[in-house]
């Protein structure tokens, strides 16, 4: 069995389809697991979300151990104010995708900084729930070319 995805969801994404769907559209979360199932293809993945930070930290974690070959995180909330998460990615040895759903960079200018960007491989934002599955087939090719 090859190493798994992890898709790695924050806070207050498990209200997708009910929390401003002006912003984050009207799919839900479950909506966009199926998505990704159907992206990742015979890829294994492990598709999780949580409100708490100590719960994001002890999958990544998970993932360095297990291990995983690479993480896709919308961390949501914690992308702007959590160090932990930043210094959890950063002893991920494979690559990481920061994804999100609206485009941080239109918003407000407290969404501008993100304290994940610099130990991701690569950031995807802006594309809306499908984009999670763009954000999979980056991961595939970034896992090709390693």
């Amino acid at each position: 069995m090859s190493k798994p995805i992890y898709v790695l969801n924050g806070p207050n994404l498990n209200r997708l389809g009910k929390r401003e769907p002006e912003i984050y559209g009207r799919t839900t979360l479950a909506e966009v697991e199926a998505m990704c199932r159907e992206a990742a293809g015979d890829l294994p993945l492990e598709f999780r979300q949580t409100n708490s930070e100590e719960t994001l930290i002890a999958w990544i974690h998970e993932a360095i151990d297990r291990p995983a070959a690479g993480i896709l995180i919308n961390p949501a909330a914690f992308t702007f104010t959590s160090m932990a998460v930043m210094d959890a990615l950063k002893m991920f040895p494979g690559p990481i995708v920061e994804f999100h759903i609206s485009n941080i960079h239109k918003r407000e200018p407290i969404y501008h900084r993100s304290l994940v960007s610099p130990v991701a491989t690569a950031v995807i934002a802006g594309l809306g729930a499908g984009g999670y599955p763009v954000a999979l087939d980056a991961m595939r090719r970034l896992l090709i070319a390693a």
